[in-house]
């Protein structure tokens, strides 16, 4: 990989695994003139299906990002073929955003991350859905990607038996409740939909914390920007986070919460929450991982149904 890169493999001084990440194995390559990369490389063991070639698509996140001048790794080689198991990045500053930062810096911090999150949002893609092609070619509107996407992880449940505190199938009918909403959506925006505090690295600087990469990028796809405010504000409510809407309309983002869009926010929490609790099967979870994803996400997934049902009765 380092070759294949334009890197000198003869210089490679040392390797080391880097935490944090729940699917890839991760690993830091330091070179003997002070470089650093990190070499990602895919399972082989069964997953979900859209996770299929899930480095191919964090290269098209990386790419995105670039385009955007949003700080993130900068893929230098990515496998070809079918496999895609490797891929070969630059290494961001700083480390997975913990609960050590004050309340002003988190605050300044949220502010930067909502500009930079609108930034990405004005990159525009050729068409909508996962760019690693697992579910497809990509689709000419979002209804037709989303609700292939929505499909596959309900087959997967069924696939898999997973645990779910409703039926995949009237899970699906909740869901169709609000697929109206979807067609507002005309032009493919980058989604990196794993924005939670650890794919966001904080980089301590002499002037103060800043925001050093959003790395991980590997589950994005071509969609709507509202996708990215659930992970963003994972298991809770994004409206509440004043600090990150303030600095995503600053940089251009628009964060109009108005009937279409909350519809849309539902689907888009209750697709991650059926992600959330199937995953749980193919990588053999722990009893304590189990329990805390039935006691804590499937309550979510069933208010995101809820939600759904409400608002558009109500429309």
């Amino acid at each position: 990989m380092l070759a294949a890169a334009g890197l000198p493999p003869d210089r490679l001084a040392g390797v080391r695994p880097l935490g944090g990440g729940t699917y890839n194995k991760v690993e830091e390559l330091r070179l003997t003139d002070g470089g650093r990369y990190v070499l990602k490389t895919a399972p082989t063991g069964p997953g979900l299906r859209y996770e299929s070639r899930l480095l191919a698509a964090e290269t098209e996140f990386c790419r995105a990002a670039a385009e955007a001048g949003v700080p993130a790794p900068r893929a230098l080689h990515t496998d070809d073929g079918p496999g895609v198991r490797h891929t070969l990045q630059t290494r961001c500053p700083g480390t997975p955003w913990d609960d050590s930062l004050t309340g002003a810096e988190r605050a300044a911090l949220r502010r930067e991350l909502g500009a930079q999150v609108a930034r990405l949002h004005e990159i525009t893609g050729p068409a909508f859905g996962y760019p690693s092609g697992a579910l497809g070619p990509l689709a000419p509107d979002w209804r037709t990607a989303f609700t292939a996407m929505l499909d596959a992880v309900l087959d997967d449940a069924r696939r898999y038996a997973a645990e779910l505190p409703l039926p995949a199938d009237e899970v699906a009918k909740a869901l169709a409740a609000g697929y109206g909403a979807l067609d507002e959506v005309t032009v493919p925006r980058p989604v990196h939909f794993d924005l939670w505090q650890g794919n966001i690295l904080v980089h301590r600087a002499p002037g103060g914390p800043r925001i050093g990469g959003l790395i991980d990028g590997e589950r994005m796809f071509w969609g709507d920007p509202v996708a990215d405010f659930v992970s963003l504000a994972l298991l809770d409510d994004i409206e509440k986070d004043r600090d990150f809407l303030a600095g995503y309309r600053e940089g251009g983002g628009r964060a109009v919460f108005g009937p279409a869009e909350r519809i849309r926010y539902a689907l888009y929490r209750a697709y991650l929450y059926l992600i959330m609790l199937v995953e749980t099967v193919p990588r053999q979870a722990g009893e304590g991982h189990v329990r805390w994803v039935r006691e804590t996400v499937a309550p979510q997934l069933v208010a995101a149904l809820d939600d759904i049902a409400r608002l558009t009765r109500d429309a």
